[in-house]
């Protein structure tokens, strides 16, 4: 393939795509470079494995230290295991791709994007997305795109495309946006409670852009595109889908219609069951190519019977309305809820809706609690955490157990960001905060119970949160023979499984403050996304409403349990006083009153403890050594050396001053040792300090201003 490359200006920038020199022997590659920032995208398509019923596409993507001219860390200084950021980026890539092959495709496609350059200011994620689509677009893949992703900012009401890392720190929405020639097929937002209305602006403005992204990959189509070559689609054999239609439509229907999740389960694995041993017999000879027959047919008729309850799903629910649970179309299931429901957690809650259920608990910490993040941007500290987890139970099966997956983390992620934006800011509330929400029952959007549920539980907990937050899924079935679409609020598993898409979306009263898009059609136009977020802005503040019934606002008061955090700035240059050499000096302050002391560089000092006077005791002693010493004020120091000509008294912890004799006393002083000894308290005035920082203090000053409030004291 010769080498091809096309560019454009995209948010004043060149966005670069180029083929024919990297990665030959792949399928199609290709190297794209906005800014500073380059991302390898290649794509290998391989033959069906034997026995394959599914579409193996696998997504990878990975952040090459030396891109950012950082060694990795660790002890092995090499790249590992995907870090979070990466695992959500591989979701991202995955998402708007995955519903664009055709159905039956099964063939094996590995797509791998490699971040080989990045300048800190460019992120590599959405350069990912699109340097995979440009990729898959130009191979031989039956890809139905391309498809374009790109990020929006807004900085004092103005909406930026593709906006550097310290832009975002000045924005109120990140929105990622997918889209091709159709509409969008992938949202993810995080927001600070921005107004639905400007949030749809905001994906307007980053569709227009998309479409001028779609316009350079489409140029390099042109110059560097193969041939699409679709393959063999695997289909179930029209004589095996006639028979299931046949015999069991009318079971199916009325299975479909059985309100609990397990027994409707139940009833349509007794069908399946009750047809296979009817229809699939074992064979009786044991000829090779009977047994192998036997084991495709029963394949095809498992995937038959799944069909079938896909579509019998969906016919319910687009001609007739009818839903599993037999919910109308927007009525949100039963709710239950708690908080304070375990006694030494800093905040809990429990929040059930339907058959879905999750145990959620808040942890309030110091500083020393941030999680470290190390990538190819620069290091920093997170003071927010939720951690999702999905054990096997809630879903009432036994299966392996294992850490966190990518579900995890992209759920755990989306009810996160859905929550940063009513948090307070650290000044005025200094701590570490972990959510952790713990699925115990699955039959819906857990992610939005995690939401609802870290709600209450930042509550329980005392956090001075802004806004109560809400969140709800909506789904889509579309009519097979009609095209007409259902919406339908607060989606159970089956509907999610069966319908076109799950739209979950987060947001306070004032606004939206989390979006994330799972699609399985083709995409969405501006008018579906606007239906459907008046519908869910209906469901999320009815939610709101019945949420505030549990618990109206934050407690007044956190935990007895939590940490106590006092923030007090001092001078930074007092910091190297209060930490003392090798750290001596704060770690006695640590030892006597038992609290937990944090510097920051800026000179923010926070002293977290559980006892109130600890708290006091050490505020106190931080403030004695890092006080700025003026002239004229009087301290009680102690005299820690003695001398001829003098004492030396220290006015506060590692601060100390020279009293010289003649300022000892009124009158004449013959020997320092006639008025104070080694040990002595006393009380001195600041008469003086040099440009060399050295203290002068006098006993005399203070005795003549003491001498002087007595004779002015009234009788």
């Amino acid at each position: 393939m010769a080498y091809t490359r096309v560019e454009r200006e995209v948010g004043g920038r060149t966005l670069i795509l180029e083929t024919g020199r990297i990665a030959r022997q792949a399928s199609a590659a290709v190297l794209a470079t906005y800014g500073g920032t380059t991302v390898l995208a290649t794509v290998v398509r391989a033959p069906a494995r034997p026995g394959l019923d599914f579409f193996p596409l696998t997504v990878d993507y990975r952040e090459k230290a030396p891109a950012a001219g950082k060694f990795p860390g660790g002890f092995r200084k090499r790249e590992g295991a995907p870090n979070e950021k990466e695992i959500l980026t591989m979701r991202l890539i995955d998402r708007p791709i995955r519903p664009l092959f055709p159905d039956g495709f099964i063939e094996e496609v590995q797509i791998q994007c490699w971040v080989m350059s990045h300048d800190t200011l460019n992120d590599s994620d959405v350069l990912a997305g699109t340097a995979a689509s440009a990729a898959l677009a130009i191979s031989s893949c039956p890809f139905e795109g391309p498809i374009a992703t790109v990020r929006v900012g807004r900085i004092d009401d103005q909406f930026v495309i593709n906006p550097t890392s310290a832009q975002l720190e000045y924005s109120d929405i990140d929105l990622v946006l997918s889209g091709h020639k159709d509409g969008m097929n992938m949202i993810e937002v995080g927001a600070a409670e921005v107004p639905d209305v400007d949030v749809i602006g905001a994906m307007k403005f980053g569709y227009e852009h998309i479409k001028d992204v779609l316009g350079l990959i489409n140029e390099l189509v042109e110059k560097a595109g193969q041939p699409k070559v679709v393959g063999e689609l695997v289909a179930v054999p029209e004589e095996i889908t006639a028979l299931v239609k046949r015999e069991l439509t009318d079971a199916m229907t009325a299975a479909r219609q059985i309100p609990g999740k397990l027994e409707r389960a139940e009833r349509i694995a007794a069908i399946a069951e009750e047809f296979m041993a009817s229809h699939c017999p074992p064979p009786t000879s044991g000829n090779y190519n009977e047994y192998v027959a036997h084991a495709q047919k029963i394949t095809h008729c498992k995937e038959a019977i799944r069909l079938l309850e896909k579509k019998t799903a969906r016919r319910l629910l687009a001609k007739k309305g009818i839903r599993a649970d037999r919910r109308d179309l927007t009525e949100i299931r039963p709710l239950e809820m708690e908080v304070g429901i375990f006694q030494r957690t800093h905040g809990s809650a429990f929040f059930q809706r339907g058959e879905t259920q999750s145990l959620v608990s808040c942890t309030l910490g110091t500083s020393r609690d941030e999680q470290i993040i190390d990538g190819l941007l620069p290091e920093y500290s997170k003071k927010f955490t939720l951690h999702y987890n999905f054990p096997p139970f809630c879903t009432g099966e036994a299966k392996r157990i294992m850490g966190p997956g990518r579900r995890e983390i992209g759920h755990g992620a989306l009810a996160e960001r859905s929550l940063v934006g009513v948090l307070p800011d650290p000044e005025e509330f200094p701590y570490t905060i972990r959510i952790v929400s713990d699925i115990t029952e699955s039959n819906g959007s857990s992610s939005m119970a995690s939401v609802c549920g870290g709600t209450l539980a930042l509550m329980d907990a005392g956090v001075p949160i802004k806004n109560t937050v809400a969140g709800i899924s909506i789904g889509r079935v579309t009519d097979d023979d009609t095209n007409e679409e259902t919406y339908i609020t607060d989606i159970i598993g089956e509907e999610d499984f069966f319908g076109d898409m799950d739209f979950k979306i987060c947001g306070t009263r004032e606004g939206i403050t989390g979006i994330q898009l799972d699609l399985k059609a083709r995409g969405l136009n501006f008018a579906q996304i606007e239906r459907i977020f008046a519908q869910a802005k209906e469901g999320r503040l009815w939610l709101i409403g019945e949420m505030e019934k549990v618990i109206a606002r934050p407690r007044p008061d956190i935990s007895p349990f939590a940490p106590r955090i006092i923030t007090l700035r001092i001078s930074p240059d007092n910091i190297g006083k209060l930490i003392g050499p090798g750290g001596k000096t704060i770690r006695a302050i640590q030892e006597r009153t038992g609290a937990t002391i944090d510097v920051e560089d800026d000179g923010t000092v926070m002293i977290a403890t559980a006892n109130a006077e600890a708290a006091a005791q050490a505020k106190a002693e931080v403030e004695a050594l890092t006080a700025e010493v003026k002239v004229g004020t009087i301290y009680t120091g102690k005299v820690v050396a003695v001398k001829d000509f003098g004492c030396f008294v220290e006015i506060a912890p590692g601060t100390d001053g020279m009293c010289h004799v003649s300022e000892l006393g009124e009158g004449f002083v013959k020997n320092v040792g006639d008025v104070v000894k080694l040990g002595d308290t006393i009380k001195v005035k600041v008469i003086s300090i040099d440009d060399q920082g050295r203290i002068k203090l006098s006993r005399k000053a203070v005795l003549k201003d003491e001498a002087k409030a007595q004779e002015t004291a009234p009788a």
